[in-house]
């Protein structure tokens, strides 16, 4: 039986920032007040992200600066991941690379082969200001170091190179909110 509530159920469904959004493109700042506020800001996360069909979601995807990250994500043997991160640090990421698709939810419908690691750990901490340390593989390894990317102001899209970006960037093109964003990536 479940003891906990589930989160999101008193969240609110915030509005998504897109590819383009200044917020998304720069480093987010450290939380350095831990109280009722953060935990507001976390189940309003969870909200959007279970609305918008997601697996994970950065503070600054709903217009936050903070560095704060919420996830529900299987692992490549169906386990479930369930939790937030406040502060996250990436501190591992290692193991065998793969490309698999990716997607994000603030580049809408589209998706990607992108290249990340088979593992990760992230240390950060609890919304209460507890250590956490959260070590992830396949898939749920991929969604720590795609959210630890947005914090650092990197959107999965700066990652995808050769034949695989030029499709995903006339892609973007094609999109109705694409002409903000594309200028983004122009370099890549």
């Amino acid at each position: 039986m479940r003891q906990r509530p589930i989160p999101g159920t008193t969240g609110l469904v915030r509005t998504m920032s897109l590819l383009g959004a200044p917020v998304l493109h720069s480093a987010c700042a450290e939380v350095t007040e831990f109280g009722p506020d953060l935990d507001r800001l976390i189940e309003d996360m969870f909200a959007t992200m279970y609305a918008a069909e997601g697996v994970g979601l950065a503070a600054n995807q709903i217009g936050v600066g903070q560095r704060v990250f919420v996830y529900d994500c299987p692992d490549d043997e169906d386990v479930r991941h369930v939790g937030h991160i406040v502060n996250p640090r990436l501190v591992t990421a290692d193991g065998d690379e793969f490309l698999g698709p990716e997607g994000c939810l603030s580049l809408p419908g589209l998706e990607a082969g992108t290249v990340r690691f088979d593992h990760a750990v992230v240390e950060g901490f609890t919304s209460g200001g507890a250590a956490v340390r959260i070590s992830g593989t396949g898939f749920f390894a991929r969604c720590l170091q795609h959210e630890c990317d947005h914090l650092d102001g990197t959107v999965y899209a700066e990652r995808v190179t050769g034949l695989r970006g030029r499709r995903l960037r006339r892609a973007i093109r094609k999109t109705s909110w694409g002409a903000e964003g594309i200028s983004c990536l122009a370099g890549v």
